[in-house]
């Protein structure tokens, strides 16, 4: 019996052209981890040391014959949430996190409004290298802001959005889509 195969033991880091791409709901979703993204997805810049974390969470129900014995353990929930600890303030963050009709940009100047406004659902797609020159893009066809974490001013760390986002299903019932390939983008130095 094999015990696996060391190669396929790996690390995630962002490419060196970026990690994190925004663009607005409906926009066309890649099929693959190296073709170009459509122009609509901007870059949401830097992401914290604690990379991206998908939690996934799934519920389920029991059904019992007449002895009391198990028979069944239909889903009867699933979430896929994803933690993105955004360290760049920037346009396309601050509309990630406050909504479109919050952000407001002239010439280099940005004005934010923060309120209870309902939040927009966006595409989000995370572009990854990995060991052995692999590439993964994961894409989040609808992704929502569900909750931001503290956002701290100090003098000795990085003013961050820590969003916690909901990937809802779309279409065809998908929460997100993963693609692995081989690659020629090399990960972000460290």
């Amino acid at each position: 019996m094999s015990r696996g195969n060391a190669e396929n033991v790996t690390t995630g880091k962002p490419r060196v052209d970026g990690g994190v791409y925004i663009a607005p709901l409906n926009t066309a979703l890649p099929t693959d981890a190296t073709s170009a993204l459509a122009s609509a997805f901007a870059p949401a810049g830097y992401v914290s040391e604690d990379g991206v974390t998908n939690q996934q969470q799934r519920t389920s129900g029991e059904i019992k014959e007449w002895g009391g014995q198990t028979v069944d353990t239909p889903t009867t929930g699933f979430t896929d949430r994803w933690k993105i600890k955004f360290i760049e303030t920037n346009k396309t963050v601050l509309k990630l996190v406050n909504g479109d009709s919050n952000v407001a940009e002239t010439g280099n100047k940005l004005a934010v409004t923060v309120n209870g406004t309902e939040l927009n659902e966006y595409v989000i797609v995370i572009d990854m290298a990995l060991k052995g020159g692999k590439l993964k893009r994961t894409i989040l066809p609808r992704a929502k802001v569900a909750e931001i974490a503290d956002i701290v001013y100090k003098g000795d760390q990085a003013v961050a959005y820590d969003a916690t986002v909901n990937a809802a299903p779309d279409s065809s019932g998908n929460n997100h889509y993963e693609y692995i390939e081989p690659g020629e983008t090399a990960a972000a130095e460290s």
